[in-house]
């Protein structure tokens, strides 16, 4: 989940339980709670408004990567396109899948506007966060922020992407930290979608990862009534060591 366009926010997109999703049925996991799942919740919310992020690129993506040399990028819930476009710029060759059409319609228009040689650097994929396979040993760098995961299915789409992280490649996951669950009070439910660092990290094999960085990471939002908030961000940062 990210945070709107109208509030100054980066651009965090949707691919299957966040991001790319092939019209899942209610899995049960929260009653109160839209579908996170499918496809068409993304559609839909997409559509209900001209653009839902900022077109920024998320704050956690600029700190930790823009010193790494490029090479090929998956942005997993690319959204509108904003990390994606970002990446392209510094010379990545990147793979955005998302799970709205909608989303990735926007996106390509983005890449687009940005011109033609950085559009042809980026390849667009719609599919499912939890079914995708992205191929093993296939990136330099595997990147998504904010994906609302259930955590019955966090721990196995975590590890099916850090395995598509290329010897000497770095995996980033960013997601809403634990400590914020009490800021969504009003929808209890929505914290099974929180993750700290250290969980996201643990689901990472023992041999073959050297992890650079966990942490939960202060940054200030705008909030409902038009003041400002700090909320945090769980930051996972690690290079795959060997090929195992």
């Amino acid at each position: 989940m990210g945070e709107p366009a109208s509030a100054g926010q980066h651009d965090h997109g949707h691919a299957g339980p966040g991001h790319a999703d092939h019209g899942h049925a209610d899995h049960g996991h929260h009653a109160d709670l839209p579908d996170v799942l499918d496809q068409a919740y993304w559609d839909e919310r997409y559509g209900s408004k001209e653009s839902m992020w900022s077109g920024d690129p998320n704050a956690q993506l600029v700190a930790e990567v823009g010193g790494l040399a490029p090479g090929r990028a998956l942005d997993v819930g690319s959204g509108e396109g904003g990390d994606s476009v970002w990446l392209a710029r510094r010379g990545w060759q990147v793979t955005g899948v998302d799970i709205s059409e909608t989303a990735l319609g926007r996106a390509r228009a983005h890449a687009e506007e940005a011109g033609t040689d950085l559009a042809t650097r980026i390849t667009w994929i719609r599919d499912d966060i939890t079914t995708f396979d992205p191929g093993a040993s296939s990136f330099d760098l595997v990147s998504a922020h904010f994906l609302p995961l259930p955590g019955d299915l966090r721990d196995g789409v975590l590890l099916r992407l850090a395995r598509a992280v290329a010897p000497g490649g770095t995996l980033l996951l960013v997601a809403h930290d634990p400590t914020d669950v009490a800021m969504v009070a009003r929808m209890p439910a929505v914290g099974d979608f929180f993750a700290g660092a250290g969980q996201m990290a643990a689901v990472l094999p023992a041999e073959g990862w050297d992890v650079l960085v966990t942490e939960a990471r202060p940054r200030t939002v705008d909030d409902p009534e038009g003041g400002t908030m700090t909320i945090h961000d769980a930051v996972l940062v690690a290079r795959r060591t060997d090929a195992a």
